[in-house]
């Protein structure tokens, strides 16, 4: 990412506020399972005790990273529409001569086989670019590039 806060669109924005929906459900029964620290058990029970308080401590983690998430996003405004962010759809022609249309994401998702997570090698390389800019990331296959050729899709409105 750029360093500021970063703009996510609505269906990011849903997502993640899902996501933090289910996450604050699990950690309710998981904590439910937890035990009065002054009951006695075998070590087989206060290894499953430990086991559900790092879990507690996972869930609680990911809980405060969606919270901040959602915050930042609340500062930084609305998706922008002249660089790319998370949540801009963007065409990129490749080293190769190909070009995609893929959309930069907040959290992978596997129905969306064009979405790029605005972490990974090529979406934080293509954050803060406009059309014309070319791009260096990481690929499986060594250092590639990639020219932003344009924002949104042929559809959209801007």
């Amino acid at each position: 990412m750029t360093g500021d806060p970063e703009p996510i669109s609505a269906d990011a924005r849903k997502a993640l506020e899902q996501e933090l929906s289910d996450l604050h459900e699990e950690r309710k029964t998981v904590a439910a399972t937890l035990k009065d620290s002054d009951e006695v058990g075998d070590r087989a029970d206060q290894a499953d005790e430990i086991q559900r308080a790092d879990q507690l401590n996972r869930l609680d983690e990911r809980i405060d990273r969606i919270e901040d998430r959602l915050r930042q996003a609340g500062i930084a405004g609305p998706v922008p529409t002249d660089k790319v962010g998370v949540g801009t759809t963007v065409t990129v022609r490749f080293a190769d001569g190909t070009t995609d249309t893929l959309h930069i994401g907040e959290i992978a998702d596997a129905r969306d086989p064009k979405l790029v997570t605005s972490d990974s090698p090529l979406g934080r390389a293509l954050l803060g670019r406009a059309p014309g800019d070319s791009v260096s990331y990481d690929a499986p296959d060594g250092e590639a590039t990639a020219v932003v050729v344009s924002l949104g899709t042929p559809g959209d409105q801007g």
